[in-house]
């Protein structure tokens, strides 16, 4: 145990390092790149500012959300009625959706157990 601990800080001490050494260049890269994203003044205020309108917008887009989600609803309302007509293609993705959900919300819950399989910490 005490020898997986030693290499443990090992690494950590080379990735401290490497960071050290490329962190800033990288940086300077990645806002070199993507400077069209940046709004100018870069202040706190303008940061507030831009939150509170992403915030709004979101809001503002629910509503057609909202029909979107009932259409799609109705598709699969419509799909249903029709399911002798149905593809075994569509079936698949259809199962694969369900499957896909299903494993996320396992990830949900070990990550909510903090990361264990056979149940919460005390």
């Amino acid at each position: 145990m005490a020898s997986k601990i030693q290499q443990l800080q090992s690494q950590a001490c080379q990735a401290s390092k490497f960071v050290a050494k490329h962190g800033t260049a990288y940086y300077k890269q990645l806002l070199e790149q993507n400077k069209q994203y940046i709004v100018e003044p870069p202040t706190v205020e303008k940061c507030n500012e831009l939150s509170k309108q992403l915030l709004y917008t979101r809001l503002a887009s629910t509503p057609g959300r909202y029909e979107a989600f009932w259409k799609e609803l109705d598709s699969v309302k419509q799909m249903w009625k029709n399911r002798k007509e149905l593809k075994v293609e569509d079936a698949g993705i259809a199962a694969l959706f369900g499957l896909e959900c299903f494993a996320w919300y396992c990830a949900g819950e070990i990550i909510g157990r903090g990361f264990t399989f056979t149940g919460y910490y005390p």
